[in-house]
């Protein structure tokens, strides 16, 4: 029994399977449904999303950056953790009337924060796959439409946003089939492009 055991402090494992597959996929599904009502094809589906900010792209994504943590992936904990918090604080702002109250120039600044934010790290992205870097491009681009959408009232800005969102979704879709279909076959089945 090692020194630690007898003091009994737990031995923590650092074999943790890859959390990136659950980020990606609880960032893709909530991302697909909101961005649904933001192109206005399905109304509804801005208040279905609600259910998957809170507990799918929030408290699951928040997850996943917690044990990019434990594995020592420092792009991937900022990342998850950070969606994880978006998906949880655009459900406050929903549920509270905190976006009413903030009105649009309010959720545009809201927006161009994140859009900030995720501009640097598609800069970070440039070192991971091909995939994760084409994710943040599309993503940096929703944000920024979705951001003038709600600075300059633009409809057509907001759906275009939307549309944006949907390539996003289906991108953060197909990183999270790859990371889960590849691991569990043990060899490449669909692609993810090297690193730079």
């Amino acid at each position: 029994m090692s020194s630690t055991q007898e003091m009994g402090t737990p031995r923590w494992s650092t074999t943790v399977a890859d959390p990136a597959a659950l980020g990606l996929a609880g960032f893709a599904m909530t991302t697909f449904v909101l961005s649904l009502a933001n192109t206005g094809l399905i109304a509804g589906a801005g208040a279905a999303v609600l259910g998957l900010a809170l507990f799918y792209g929030g408290i699951a994504q928040l997850l996943a950056g917690m044990w990019e943590f434990v594995k020592g992936n420092t792009f991937g904990a900022v990342a998850f953790s950070s969606y994880g918090a978006f998906w949880l604080s655009f459900w406050f702002l929903l549920t509270t009337g905190a976006a009413k109250d903030a009105g649009s120039a309010g959720v545009g600044a809201y927006l161009l924060a994140w859009t900030i934010f995720t501009a640097f790290m598609t800069i970070g992205a440039v070192k991971s796959s091909r995939v994760v870097l084409l994710v943040f491009i599309a993503l940096t681009l929703t944000f920024l439409l979705l951001t003038i959408g709600e600075f300059a009232g633009s409809t057509v800005a907001h759906n275009i946003g939307g549309y944006l969102g949907l390539v996003t979704a289906v991108l953060a879709w197909y990183g999270a089939a790859a990371s889960v279909i590849n691991s569990t076959w043990k060899r490449t089945v669909l692609p993810v492009g090297a690193p730079s």
